[in-house]
């Protein structure tokens, strides 16, 4: 904060304070996503140069995918709304509809990618294991939150948008579920259901 001696409440804000968030994957190519809360772009390492080429411009998630992201594994210790929606995924009450596909790499950064490239949800939830859920909320749910909404997709723990939560210390704990504003809203309908 301005004219601060560096407090440990400098830190401890809710995202919606956050001016910048980005990430970088490397493998067959080096990717680096950035924004800088006017939207979100991505750029590929051009190893001939040397630099890094704007590839993604103005990244906008779908407004509903057909991919979701989640630790199945786990699903014995979700909680009902989580248990609910998941099912709802995989056997649409529509007959029309096809289900979704699943698609989880274990990388929040891999998963989180496809899911602003292609739309879906990626979930982390909370469980009866990890009652306040596994991801860091400073420096894994907020960067990816605020890339998601600069994307034009929604973030959030099930009962309030992830940007506005107030961590208490610096490794505070949350559930977490991004990715297509009509996807994860299907998802806090099952929530706002268990209110």
């Amino acid at each position: 904060k301005d004219d601060s001696d560096g407090l440990i409440s400098d830190v401890l804000r809710p995202g919606s304070e956050m001016v910048a968030a980005g990430y970088c994957t490397y493998g067959s190519c080096s990717t680096l996503v950035l924004s800088t809360g006017r939207g979100v772009n991505g750029y590929t390492l051009d190893t001939e140069i040397g630099e890094f080429i704007l590839t993604h411009p103005k990244i906008q998630i779908p407004p509903r995918g057909k991919i979701y992201a989640v630790n199945e594994g786990n699903s014995k210790y979700w909680d009902e709304a989580c248990t609910k929606y998941f099912h709802s995924l995989k056997f649409p009450a529509d007959p029309k509809k096809s289900p979704y596909s699943a698609r989880y790499v274990g990388s929040m950064v891999a998963d989180v990618h496809r899911t602003l490239l292609y739309g879906g949800i990626f979930c982390y939830p909370a469980d009866s294991k990890s009652k306040n859920g596994k991801l860091r909320i400073l420096y894994e749910c907020f960067p990816m939150a605020f890339l998601v909404e600069q994307a034009g997709g929604r973030a959030t723990t099930g009962r309030k948008r992830m940007l506005d939560v107030h961590p208490e210390t610096i490794h505070s704990r949350s559930p977490i579920f991004l990715g297509s504003k009509e996807d994860v809203e299907d998802l806090e309908k099952f929530y706002s259901q268990m209110a």
